[in-house]
């Protein structure tokens, strides 16, 4: 067993719901195994108010949380990523930053809780759906036996988790 800790950084232009929610679901999840952070292309400056009041009745701890861009990442000085993820498709298009370290990386997309339509109640549905599939892909994330595999392999699983279909909201 490996005392090692990964960190991981999740990608998506506003950085305002989907990344934060990948950030602070990994935190918890994975039980001080790994480390999450997010970042987006174009910070909205804001936490989405759905994702904020989803995370602290849930008991996440958001004190600290802010929509930040992803040269914080990049910069001399800033934590070694072992993964980057880009939750949003307009992330995953998007020319990224060149990660020291060269981190593995994936596209693990889901639908945007910004986009949700509807009456409050509808919107804070959509956004705990959002949450239930990202929750899913964190746990079968924090489950691989990342020490045992090879890259290749390692890279292949990632991929593979991406392409399985979330459900749809």
């Amino acid at each position: 067993m490996t005392d090692r800790v990964y960190n991981v950084l999740f990608l998506c232009t506003h950085n305002s719901a989907r990344s934060v929610m990948a950030e602070c679901l990994l935190n918890r999840e994975g039980k001080g195994r790994f480390r999450g952070f997010s970042a987006g292309s174009q910070p909205s400056g804001r936490i989405n108010p759905y994702v904020h009041d989803l995370l602290e009745r849930l008991g996440f701890p958001t004190a600290e949380l802010r929509s930040k861009t992803w040269d914080e990442f990049a910069a001399p000085g800033a934590p070694h990523m072992d993964f980057v993820f880009t939750v949003c498709d307009n992330a995953a298009g998007e020319v990224c930053p060149v990660w020291p370290g060269q981190p593995m990386t994936a596209h693990w997309g889901f639908p945007d809780p910004s986009s949700a339509q509807g009456s409050d109640a509808e919107k804070a549905a959509f956004t705990a759906t959002v949450f239930g599939q990202i929750q899913r892909r964190i746990q079968a994330f924090v489950s691989l036996p990342i020490a045992s595999l090879d890259r290749l392999a390692l890279k292949r699983r990632l991929d593979d988790m991406g392409q399985a279909s979330a459900s749809p909201p």
